[in-house]
């Protein structure tokens, strides 16, 4: 079985730095919820879709590049996109996925360490 290139996850990076720019935007200028509580769900989904997209970008020099890339996107998908998804549907209901994301995250960071 061939390994992947690495590099792939520079284009990772670009796809999801599109979409958490298109999304971000959209939420300053557009999303407009009935309860204004989501607009902070939504500033949060943003906000963690961005800082992790740019940390997409050092993957290829990390030790474990598909460990650290692969939980990172697992980690935007799962978290970003359920807080989006809350948000626009302004139901709670959906946010099961949040707590796995999140994890994710830690998974990625603490993959550094080996």
């Amino acid at each position: 079985m061939k390994s992947m290139d690495p590099q792939l996850w520079h284009k990772v990076a670009a796809i999801s730095g599109v979409a958490a720019l298109g999304l971000g935007t959209y939420g300053a200028h557009v999303f407009k919820p009935q309860n204004p509580a989501y607009n902070d769900v939504w500033h949060t989904a943003s906000l963690y879709h961005l800082v992790h997209t740019a940390a997409l970008v050092a993957a290829p020099i990390t030790k474990h590049p598909n460990v650290f890339g692969g939980l990172l996107t697992a980690g935007i998908l799962a978290f970003s996109g359920t807080c989006y998804t809350v948000a626009f549907l302004e139901d709670r209901k959906y946010s099961t996925m949040a707590p796995f994301g999140g994890f994710a995250f830690i998974a990625a960071w603490g993959s550094l360490f080996f």
